[in-house]
Parts: structure tokens; C-alpha cells; sequence
């Protein structure tokens, strides 16, 4: 588990996503899911590389199914973008690591 991700649950999540000053990426996820441990590596990468910038946290969404269902969570991985408490990007799916480095690019 990577130093520079938050792990989240439905009773954290409106004051570390909603109300941060940072744009932040959630990544909600599973321990089931295989897709999601194969993009684990790179999201925590990323995390590293952009600490102080981009906030980056992981949501299980069988633990915390009502803020996965809140954002309309079908499939996992899904990682949304948010902005000053709004989202502003999505990408679902296992995708590869460099449209995962400019979708931080899009939200900085």
C-alpha cells in the first residue's frame, strides 16, 4: 500500500474529497477485483509524483456502498476527478498509465 494514498469510508468522505482544497482523485475499488490490482501500482505512482497537488484516495465499495452508490459506481475501477467538491473527470476500467498522467495533468 502506497505512503501517499488516503484510504477512505462513507463518513470521511465528504471532509477529505468534498471540502478539499486540492483536486482529488478516488479511486473506487474492490479487493476482488482484478482490473483494480493491476492499475494499483500506477495510481500509487502517481500519487507519489503529484503529493501536494493531486490528493489521491481509495474508496472499497463494498465497505462504503452508499458513496459508491451515491456517484453511480457500476463498475471497478472507476476513478473520478473532483474539484472543489464537484467532479470533473472519470475513467473507468484498468486503462494505461499515461492517460491516467494526463487525466492529473487535466485537473492541475
Amino acid at each position: 500500500m502506497a505512503k501517499d494514498i488516503i484510504h477512505l469510508n462513507d463518513s470521511d468522505f465528504r471532509r477529505e474529497v468534498l471540502e478539499a482544497e486540492e483536486p482529488v482523485l478516488v479511486d473506487f475499488t474492490a479487493g476482488w477485483c482484478a482490473p483494480c490490482r493491476a492499475i494499483s501500482p500506477t495510481v500509487d505512482a502517481l500519487a507519489s509524483e503529484y503529493k501536494g497537488r493531486v490528493k489521491v484516495a481509495k474508496l472499497d465499495i463494498d465497505d462504503n456502498q452508499a458513496t459508491a452508490q451515491q456517484y453511480g459506481i457500476r463498475s471497478v475501477p472507476t476513478l473520478l476527478f473532483f474539484k472543489q467538491g464537484k467532479v470533473v473527470g472519470q475513467i473507468v476500467g484498468a486503462v494505461p498509465r499515461a492517460r491516467l498522467e494526463n487525466a492529473f495533468q487535466q485537473v492541475l
